[in-house]
Protein backbone atom coordinates (compact mmCIF):
# COMPACT_ATOMS: atom_id res chain seq x y z
CA UNK A 1 0.00 0.00 0.00
CA UNK A 2 1.21 3.47 -0.84
CA UNK A 3 2.24 5.78 2.00
CA UNK A 4 2.06 9.38 0.85
CA UNK A 5 5.05 11.64 1.59
CA UNK A 6 2.85 14.53 2.76
CA UNK A 7 -0.77 15.62 3.20
CA UNK A 8 -0.88 18.33 0.53
CA UNK A 9 -3.93 18.46 -1.72
CA UNK A 10 -1.83 17.97 -4.86
CA UNK A 11 -0.08 14.85 -3.55
CA UNK A 12 -3.37 13.38 -2.35
CA UNK A 13 -5.15 14.10 -5.64
CA UNK A 14 -2.37 12.70 -7.82
CA UNK A 15 -1.47 9.59 -5.81
CA UNK A 16 -4.74 8.52 -4.22
CA UNK A 17 -7.97 10.39 -4.93
CA UNK A 18 -7.88 10.60 -8.74
CA UNK A 19 -6.59 7.05 -9.39
CA UNK A 20 -8.91 5.76 -6.62
CA UNK A 21 -6.17 3.87 -4.78
CA UNK A 22 -5.93 3.21 -1.02
CA UNK A 23 -3.25 5.26 0.69
CA UNK A 24 -1.98 5.97 4.16
CA UNK A 25 -1.20 9.59 4.99
CA UNK A 26 1.50 10.83 7.37
CA UNK A 27 0.74 11.50 11.01
CA UNK A 28 -0.63 14.92 11.80
CA UNK A 29 0.53 17.07 14.66
CA UNK A 30 -1.92 16.93 17.57
CA UNK A 31 -2.30 20.70 17.48
CA UNK A 32 -4.13 20.53 14.14
CA UNK A 33 -6.90 18.33 15.59
CA UNK A 34 -8.15 19.83 18.88
CA UNK A 35 -10.04 16.63 19.77
CA UNK A 36 -6.71 14.77 19.91
CA UNK A 37 -5.85 16.82 22.99
CA UNK A 38 -9.21 17.77 24.51
CA UNK A 39 -11.04 14.43 24.32
CA UNK A 40 -8.38 12.26 26.01
CA UNK A 41 -6.25 12.21 29.15
CA UNK A 42 -3.67 10.20 31.05
CA UNK A 43 -3.26 7.31 31.51
CA UNK A 44 -3.15 7.37 27.72
CA UNK A 45 -5.42 6.66 26.04
CA UNK A 46 -8.40 7.38 28.34
CA UNK A 47 -11.49 9.42 27.55
CA UNK A 48 -11.47 12.84 29.22
CA UNK A 49 -14.71 12.44 31.14
CA UNK A 50 -14.48 15.91 32.72
CA UNK A 51 -14.61 17.48 29.25
CA UNK A 52 -16.82 15.03 27.35
CA UNK A 53 -19.05 14.61 30.40
CA UNK A 54 -20.33 18.15 29.88
CA UNK A 55 -22.20 16.75 26.91
CA UNK A 56 -23.44 13.59 28.63
CA UNK A 57 -27.06 14.21 27.66
CA UNK A 58 -26.33 14.46 23.94
CA UNK A 59 -27.80 11.61 21.91
CA UNK A 60 -25.51 9.44 19.77
CA UNK A 61 -25.86 6.20 17.84
CA UNK A 62 -24.77 3.49 20.27
CA UNK A 63 -24.18 -0.20 19.57
CA UNK A 64 -24.54 -2.76 22.35
CA UNK A 65 -23.15 -6.27 22.08
CA UNK A 66 -22.89 -9.07 24.58
CA UNK A 67 -20.82 -12.23 24.28
CA UNK A 68 -22.44 -15.65 24.39
CA UNK A 69 -23.36 -16.59 27.93
CA UNK A 70 -23.39 -20.29 27.10
CA UNK A 71 -21.53 -22.23 24.36
CA UNK A 72 -23.48 -22.17 21.10
CA UNK A 73 -25.83 -19.41 22.20
CA UNK A 74 -26.14 -16.41 19.85
CA UNK A 75 -24.53 -13.13 20.78
CA UNK A 76 -26.73 -10.12 21.44
CA UNK A 77 -26.64 -7.01 19.27
CA UNK A 78 -28.72 -3.83 19.54
CA UNK A 79 -28.35 -0.40 17.96
CA UNK A 80 -30.16 2.66 19.33
CA UNK A 81 -29.92 6.38 20.02
CA UNK A 82 -28.75 6.93 23.59
CA UNK A 83 -27.06 9.65 25.69
CA UNK A 84 -23.29 9.65 25.28
CA UNK A 85 -23.08 9.77 29.07
CA UNK A 86 -24.15 6.10 29.19
CA UNK A 87 -21.15 5.21 27.05
CA UNK A 88 -18.76 7.35 29.11
CA UNK A 89 -19.88 5.73 32.37
CA UNK A 90 -19.35 2.28 30.88
CA UNK A 91 -15.98 3.20 29.33
CA UNK A 92 -14.66 4.43 32.68
CA UNK A 93 -14.73 0.89 34.10
CA UNK A 94 -14.55 -1.33 30.98
CA UNK A 95 -11.56 -3.21 29.59
CA UNK A 96 -10.87 -5.75 26.86
CA UNK A 97 -12.47 -8.56 28.88
CA UNK A 98 -15.75 -6.82 29.69
CA UNK A 99 -18.43 -9.07 28.11
CA UNK A 100 -21.02 -6.32 27.64
CA UNK A 101 -19.73 -3.81 25.07
CA UNK A 102 -20.81 -0.33 24.03
CA UNK A 103 -19.55 1.35 20.85
CA UNK A 104 -20.39 4.82 19.57
CA UNK A 105 -20.47 3.75 15.93
CA UNK A 106 -21.04 5.98 12.90
CA UNK A 107 -22.48 8.76 15.05
CA UNK A 108 -23.02 11.81 12.77
CA UNK A 109 -20.63 14.60 13.64
CA UNK A 110 -23.12 17.26 12.58
CA UNK A 111 -25.56 16.20 15.31
CA UNK A 112 -23.07 16.93 18.07
CA UNK A 113 -22.86 20.30 19.85
CA UNK A 114 -20.95 22.91 17.86
CA UNK A 115 -18.07 22.96 20.37
CA UNK A 116 -17.46 19.25 19.75
CA UNK A 117 -17.77 19.71 15.98
CA UNK A 118 -15.20 22.48 16.18
CA UNK A 119 -12.81 20.04 17.88
CA UNK A 120 -12.71 18.04 14.60
CA UNK A 121 -12.26 20.45 11.68
CA UNK A 122 -12.72 19.05 8.19
CA UNK A 123 -9.30 18.39 6.58
CA UNK A 124 -8.28 20.55 3.65
CA UNK A 125 -7.91 17.53 1.36
CA UNK A 126 -11.57 16.62 1.95
CA UNK A 127 -12.69 20.12 0.99
CA UNK A 128 -10.38 20.62 -2.01
CA UNK A 129 -9.43 17.26 -3.55
CA UNK A 130 -12.78 16.74 -5.24
CA UNK A 131 -15.93 18.82 -5.60
CA UNK A 132 -15.90 19.92 -1.98
CA UNK A 133 -19.09 17.96 -1.30
CA UNK A 134 -18.88 16.40 2.18
CA UNK A 135 -21.57 13.73 2.17
CA UNK A 136 -21.28 12.96 5.90
CA UNK A 137 -18.83 12.69 8.81
CA UNK A 138 -19.00 10.27 11.74
CA UNK A 139 -17.25 9.56 15.03
CA UNK A 140 -16.37 6.13 16.40
CA UNK A 141 -15.63 5.78 20.15
CA UNK A 142 -14.99 2.55 22.02
CA UNK A 143 -12.80 0.47 24.29
CA UNK A 144 -10.58 -2.03 22.46
CA UNK A 145 -11.36 -4.47 21.02
CA UNK A 146 -13.93 -3.04 18.61
CA UNK A 147 -14.93 -4.45 15.24
CA UNK A 148 -16.62 -3.27 12.05
CA UNK A 149 -17.49 -6.08 9.58
CA UNK A 150 -16.63 -6.17 5.88
CA UNK A 151 -18.60 -3.63 3.83
CA UNK A 152 -18.17 -1.03 1.10
CA UNK A 153 -19.13 2.64 0.93
CA UNK A 154 -20.76 4.53 -1.96
CA UNK A 155 -18.39 7.50 -1.54
CA UNK A 156 -14.66 8.02 -0.98
CA UNK A 157 -13.75 7.80 2.70
CA UNK A 158 -11.00 9.59 4.66
CA UNK A 159 -10.48 7.88 8.03
CA UNK A 160 -8.54 9.50 10.89
CA UNK A 161 -7.43 7.71 14.04
CA UNK A 162 -7.74 10.06 17.01
CA UNK A 163 -6.64 7.71 19.82
CA UNK A 164 -5.63 4.08 20.22
CA UNK A 165 -4.79 1.76 17.33
CA UNK A 166 -6.78 0.14 14.55
CA UNK A 167 -6.07 -2.28 11.72
CA UNK A 168 -7.93 -1.91 8.42
CA UNK A 169 -8.07 -4.65 5.80
CA UNK A 170 -9.29 -3.82 2.30
CA UNK A 171 -10.24 -5.58 -0.91
CA UNK A 172 -10.71 -3.97 -4.31
CA UNK A 173 -14.36 -3.78 -5.42
CA UNK A 174 -14.55 -6.93 -7.54
CA UNK A 175 -12.75 -9.09 -4.98
CA UNK A 176 -14.84 -7.79 -2.11
CA UNK A 177 -18.01 -8.46 -4.09
CA UNK A 178 -16.76 -11.99 -4.77
CA UNK A 179 -16.28 -12.65 -1.06
CA UNK A 180 -19.65 -11.15 -0.21
CA UNK A 181 -21.45 -13.19 -2.89
CA UNK A 182 -19.74 -16.41 -1.74
CA UNK A 183 -20.81 -15.80 1.85
CA UNK A 184 -24.39 -15.10 0.77
CA UNK A 185 -24.34 -18.31 -1.28
CA UNK A 186 -23.12 -20.24 1.75
CA UNK A 187 -26.06 -18.78 3.68
CA UNK A 188 -28.45 -19.82 0.91
CA UNK A 189 -29.63 -16.32 0.04
CA UNK A 190 -29.10 -13.39 -2.30
CA UNK A 191 -28.81 -9.95 -0.70
CA UNK A 192 -27.72 -6.65 -2.20
CA UNK A 193 -24.41 -5.39 -0.89
CA UNK A 194 -25.77 -1.84 -1.07
CA UNK A 195 -28.35 -2.32 1.66
CA UNK A 196 -26.94 -3.77 4.87
CA UNK A 197 -28.65 -4.14 8.21
CA UNK A 198 -28.04 -5.73 11.58
CA UNK A 199 -27.35 -9.09 9.91
CA UNK A 200 -23.79 -7.91 9.21
CA UNK A 201 -23.24 -7.33 12.93
CA UNK A 202 -24.30 -10.67 14.35
CA UNK A 203 -24.92 -14.30 13.58
CA UNK A 204 -23.50 -16.52 10.89
CA UNK A 205 -22.99 -13.81 8.26
CA UNK A 206 -20.74 -11.85 10.61
CA UNK A 207 -18.80 -15.01 11.49
CA UNK A 208 -18.33 -16.04 7.85
CA UNK A 209 -17.20 -12.59 6.72
CA UNK A 210 -14.76 -12.38 9.61
CA UNK A 211 -13.38 -15.83 8.78
CA UNK A 212 -12.90 -14.82 5.14
CA UNK A 213 -10.88 -11.69 5.82
CA UNK A 214 -9.16 -12.31 9.12
CA UNK A 215 -8.68 -16.09 9.02
CA UNK A 216 -8.16 -16.62 5.28
CA UNK A 217 -11.01 -19.01 4.62
CA UNK A 218 -12.43 -19.41 1.13
CA UNK A 219 -16.28 -19.66 1.41
CA UNK A 220 -16.49 -21.27 -2.01
CA UNK A 221 -15.01 -18.56 -4.23
CA UNK A 222 -11.98 -20.82 -4.68
CA UNK A 223 -9.32 -18.21 -5.33
CA UNK A 224 -6.78 -16.46 -3.18
CA UNK A 225 -7.53 -12.75 -3.07
CA UNK A 226 -4.95 -10.00 -2.72
CA UNK A 227 -5.85 -7.31 -0.22
CA UNK A 228 -4.28 -4.44 1.65
CA UNK A 229 -3.72 -3.94 5.36
CA UNK A 230 -2.91 -0.75 7.23
CA UNK A 231 -2.25 -0.16 10.92
CA UNK A 232 -3.30 3.26 12.16
CA UNK A 233 -2.06 5.04 15.25
CA UNK A 234 -3.27 8.35 16.68
CA UNK A 235 -2.91 11.14 14.13
CA UNK A 236 -2.71 8.90 11.05
CA UNK A 237 -5.11 9.05 8.09
CA UNK A 238 -6.28 6.29 5.76
CA UNK A 239 -7.93 6.92 2.38
CA UNK A 240 -10.43 4.26 1.31
CA UNK A 241 -11.64 4.76 -2.29
CA UNK A 242 -15.26 4.49 -3.31
CA UNK A 243 -16.44 0.90 -3.56
CA UNK A 244 -13.43 -0.68 -1.84
CA UNK A 245 -14.47 -3.28 0.71
CA UNK A 246 -12.99 -2.88 4.18
CA UNK A 247 -13.21 -4.16 7.74
CA UNK A 248 -11.75 -2.57 10.86
CA UNK A 249 -10.49 -3.87 14.20
CA UNK A 250 -9.05 -1.97 17.14
CA UNK A 251 -6.06 -3.47 18.91
CA UNK A 252 -4.20 -2.95 22.15
CA UNK A 253 -5.66 -1.60 25.38
CA UNK A 254 -7.71 1.40 26.41
CA UNK A 255 -9.91 3.71 24.43
CA UNK A 256 -10.05 3.92 20.68
CA UNK A 257 -11.47 6.86 18.75
CA UNK A 258 -11.78 7.66 15.06
CA UNK A 259 -13.53 10.07 12.74
CA UNK A 260 -14.23 9.71 9.05
CA UNK A 261 -15.50 11.86 6.21
CA UNK A 262 -17.38 10.61 3.15
CA UNK A 263 -16.90 13.09 0.35
CA UNK A 264 -16.86 13.67 -3.38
Amino acid sequence: MKILPDTTVQTFQTSAFTPALPAKLPKTTSGTIPASVKWFQEPWPTFNSSYLGQFGGEMVQLEYTSAELTPGAPSVFHRAEAPIGIFLQWAAQADAKTPQRFYVAQAPLNRLPKSLQDDIPTPEIVLKAGKGDVYDASIWLGIAPTYTPLHCDPNPNLYLQLAGRKVIRMLQPQDGQSVFAAVQSALGRQVSSRFRGDEMMKGREKDLLEAEIWHHRTAGHGTALMGFEASLEAGEFMFIPQGWWHTVKSTGQGCTASVNWWFR
